[in-house]
């Protein structure tokens, strides 16, 4: 099994060995007046994600550089953009199996939380850099304007208008215009129901998108029918 993953836009040049993901549950138990016990079922919290990740210092032949970073310096001047920005950024992580088998991918908003660097010396000039990462969901009120319509029948109407940001709608049957925040793996859930049709997005639009982790919005996408 071959992995890419992904940090904002970076993709590592060699994958972590392990990537284990926490999915720390909220429920709280309480005891009745009879002393029974019961759980109080509360929302699943954030994912909490770590990493220890290896960047070479030397030209390895298993190590995949793509351009988006250019040396360790490079990928710890990043990290400590992220760290600063207060931002969300994506977190990615493409399986392919055998025959580029397309396995389920991870793809999550996250945060940097915190990152260790360390100078090992059974890794020889290469860096160890252990990363600490939480998912991050979209959270924010959300402003509804009524006007009032009058129509035929002398009947007036509340006809709703949204002043929330206009998401990304499909142009018409077969085409769909990429917005901030958009990656193949959310446009295909959304649109084909299974994000793990992203390749598809991907292999229709391989004349519009050179990296399909790097999508800008504006772009006017082909659909699979």
């Amino acid at each position: 099994m071959a992995y890419e993953v992904y940090l904002d836009d970076i993709r590592l040049p060699i994958p972590p060995e392990k990537i284990p993901i926490s999915y720390p549950g909220q429920n709280k138990t309480a005891n009745l007046i009879n002393g029974e016990e019961i759980n109080l079922v509360r929302p699943a919290g954030l994912a909490e994600i770590s990493l220890d990740v290896v960047f070479p210092q030397m030209d390895y032949p298993a190590a995949v550089w793509d351009g988006s970073v250019d040396n360790a310096e490079d990928f710890l001047d990043h990290l400590q953009d992220l760290k600063e920005s207060k931002t969300p950024f994506e977190f990615i992580v493409i399986r392919d199996g055998p025959g580029r088998f397309s396995s389920f991918d991870t793809n999550l908003d996250v945060t940097l939380e915190d990152y260790k660097v360390s100078d090992d010396v059974k890794e020889g000039l290469d860096l160890t850099v252990s990363i600490s990462l939480k998912e991050y969901r979209n959270y924010g009120t959300k402003i509804m304007n009524f006007v009032l319509v009058e129509d035929q029948a002398g009947t007036v109407q509340a006809a709703e208008e949204s002043g929330t940001e206009r998401k990304g709608e499909p142009e018409n049957a077969g085409s769909y215009t990429v917005v901030s925040g958009d990656s193949l793996w959310k446009i295909a859930k959304q649109l084909l129901g299974n994000g793990n049709r992203w390749q598809e997005l991907y292999d229709l639009n391989r004349d519009k998108i050179s990296n399909p982790n790097l999508i800008h919005p504006g772009q006017v996408l082909t659909i699979p029918s």
